[in-house]
C-alpha cells in the first residue's frame, strides 16, 4: 500500500545568473540595476517591428568562462532559438534563448563534502522584464522593461539532488564559482541570481521519476531549502493518502511557509521553440576557447587548498576565508602587508567580520583597506595596543576611514611596553598591597591575577600584559628570595 512505502526525493535545479556585461545581450542598452522604470530600453529590447538583434561578445566570453569553470563540454557551434510565450513583461512575445544546441553541455558542481552534482547544460538567453502586482489587490499592475534583454546563463542540474540541504550546498558552491570567476555578482536581492526547483517523489528503489512540480519565487538559498521541505512533505502526504501529484508550477510564500498554485506546468513543446531566424549560429574557434582557458581565474576549491598549504591555516579557516571572492581577496591583500597569516585570519574572521555584520557594511562601501587593517595588526603584534583596544580602533577606522596609528594615538589607547616604566608601577603596586603579596608568597597563587589587575588599573589599562606578567613574576621571585634570606 502507498501508505507503507518509503519515498525517495528527486530534485533538479534551474539557476539563472545575470552576466556582468556593460550592455544587454542583443542591443546597446546599459545593463544596470536600479535605474528608473523603463529608462534603459530601446527599440530592440522593446521588440519594435523591423529591428534586429546583435550578439554581445562579452556575454559569450562569460558563458565560455562558465563552461570552463564547471568543466562542461563547450560546443564550437551553438544556435539561438525563440521561446514563445505571452506575458505583459515580454513585449516581443518570445524570448531569445538556446534549446537544442546550447553553448555548454555536461559539467559538474563540486559540493563541500567532496561529492558533486552533474549538470545537464548551461545556455545563453535574454531576461524578460518584471511585473509588479499591488499587494492590496488593486486594479492595476505595473511593468518595468529595464530587465528585458539583460544577458544571463541558465545552469540546469541533473535530477540527482536528494535533499533540500543538498540543494542548499549546491547553490552555495555554484554561487562561489560564479563570483570568483567574475561571471555574475549573484545578488539575489536584485534578481541577478534566481532559482527554480523541480521536485518529485518516487518509491525507493524505482528508476522512473515521479510527477514533478516546479517551485518559483525562491529569492534566497534559505527559501529554496524551506520551500523544498514543505513541498516534499506535501507530496508525500498526497501519495500516502492514495492521491496523485498534479504537474504544476507553484509559488513559494515565505511568510506563510506554504506553496501556492500558479499555473499548470508547461512542457517544452508548449513554447513552440524554433531557430532564431535573425541570428546566425554561434561559432567558437579552438584558439578562442584556449585563450579563455588561459585567463580562467583561480576557483574556490583550488584557492581553499592553497590557503591551507601556503599560509598554514586550519582547513576550517581556509574554507571560511574562501567562502566569498571579496573576503578571500581582502585577506590575501592583508597578509601581503602583514607577515603572520594565522593572526590575520583570526582577526579577520573574528572582530573584522563581526564589525561588518553589526554595522551592515558591504565590501563596496568599506572604508578599511587591507593595508590599513595590516597596520592595526602590526600595532597589536608589537604590543602597542591591546586586543580590546584594537577592536575599538577598528570600529573608529570603519567610522572615519583613518589609519590605525593616528586613531590609537588620538584615542589615547597606546599601551605602555617600556620595561622601566612597567617595573616602576609593579613595584609601587607590590609595596601598596603587602598583605596580598604575603598571601602569594605563602602559596596562594590566585592572588597573582589580583596584583596584575592592580597594575592594569594603575596604568589605566595601558600596561602591556605581555610585559607586565614576566616583570611581576620576576619582582615577586625577588621578594621571595629576600624573605628566605
Amino acid at each position: 500500500m502507498s501508505g507503507d512505502r518509503t519515498y525517495e526525493t528527486v530534485i533538479g535545479l534551474e539557476v539563472h545568473a545575470h552576466l556582468l556585461t556593460e550592455t544587454k545581450i542583443f542591443c546597446g542598452c546599459e545593463n544596470r540595476f536600479g535605474a528608473p522604470p523603463n529608462s534603459l530600453v530601446c527599440p530592440v529590447c522593446l521588440g519594435m517591428p523591423g529591428v534586429l538583434p546583435v550578439l554581445n561578445e562579452q556575454a559569450v566570453e562569460l558563458a565560455i568562462r562558465a563552461g570552463l569553470a564547471f568543466e562542461c563540454t563547450i560546443h564550437e557551434r551553438s544556435i539561438f532559438a525563440r521561446k514563445n510565450y505571452f506575458y505583459p513583461d515580454l513585449p516581443k512575445g518570445y524570448q531569445i534563448s538556446q534549446f537544442e544546441e546550447p553553448i555548454c553541455e555536461g559539467g559538474r558542481v563540486p559540493l563541500p563534502d567532496g561529492s558533486e552534482v552533474a549538470l545537464i547544460r548551461i545556455h545563453l538567453e535574454e531576461d524578460a522584464g518584471k511585473s509588479f502586482h499591488p499587494e492590496n489587490g488593486g486594479d492595476h499592475s505595473f511593468v518595468d522593461l529595464n530587465r528585458c534583454g539583460v544577458p544571463l546563463i541558465e545552469i540546469v542540474s541533473t535530477p540527482t539532488i536528494r535533499s533540500p540541504d543538498m540543494a542548499y550546498d549546491f547553490l552555495v558552491s555554484l554561487k562561489q564559482i560564479l563570483e570568483f570567476t567574475g561571471i555574475s555578482d549573484c545578488n539575489m536581492e536584485e534578481g541577478s541570481l534566481r532559482c527554480d526547483a523541480n521536485v518529485s517523489l518516487r518509491p525507493a528503489g524505482e528508476i522512473n521519476l515521479g510527477t514533478k512540480t516546479e517551485l518559483k519565487n525562491l529569492n534566497s538559498f534559505r527559501a529554496v531549502r524551506d520551500g523544498l521541505k514543505v513541498e516534499i512533505a506535501r507530496q508525500e502526504k498526497v501519495l500516502r493518502s492514495g492521491g496523485e501529484i498534479v504537474q504544476e508550477t507553484l509559488l513559494w510564500d515565505a511568510a506563510a511557509q506554504k506553496v501556492v498554485t500558479m499555473r499548470t506546468k508547461e512542457e517544452s513543446h508548449d513554447y513552440r521553440y524554433f531557430p532564431e531566424p535573425d541570428l546566425p549560429p554561434l561559432i567558437l574557434t579552438a584558439e578562442r576557447l584556449e585563450a579563455a582557458r588561459s585567463q580562467l581565474p583561480e576557483l574556490p576549491v583550488g584557492m581553499r587548498i592553497r590557503f591551507a598549504e601556503a599560509y598554514g591555516l586550519r582547513e576550517y579557516d581556509a574554507a571560511v576565508l574562501t567562502g566569498s571572492a571579496e573576503l578571500a581577496r581582502f585577506f590575501e591583500e592583508t597578509v601581503a602587508h602583514f607577515p603572520d597569516p594565522n593572526q590575520a585570519a583570526n582577526f579577520v574572521l573574528g572582530p573584522f567580520l563581526r564589525l561588518m555584520k553589526e554595522k551592515n557594511l558591504g565590501w563596496a562601501d568599506l572604508p578599511i583597506t587591507p593595508a590599513r587593517l595590516a597596520g592595526l595588526l602590526d600595532l597589536l603584534a608589537e604590543g602597542s595596543i591591546s586586543a580590546a583596544s584594537a577592536r575599538n580602533v577598528l570600529e573608529s577606522m570603519a567610522a572615519t576611514g583613518r589609519d590605525a596609528a593616528r586613531l590609537t594615538e588620538s584615542l589615547g589607547l597606546t599601551q605602555i611596553s617600556d620595561d622601566g616604566a612597567i617595573r616602576s608601577v609593579v613595584r609601587e603596586v607590590l609595596d601598596g598591597n603587602a598583605p596580598q603579596v604575603a598571601e602569594y608568597l605563602a602559596g596562594k597563587e590566585k592572588v597573582f591575577g589580583f596584583l596584575v589587575g592592580q597594575v592594569m588599573k594603575a596604568t589605566r589599562g595601558k600596561g602591556n600584559p605581555k610585559v607586565v606578567t614576566p616583570i611581576m613574576k620576576e619582582e615577586l621571585a625577588g621578594r621571595a628570595g629576600k624573605k628566605r634570606g
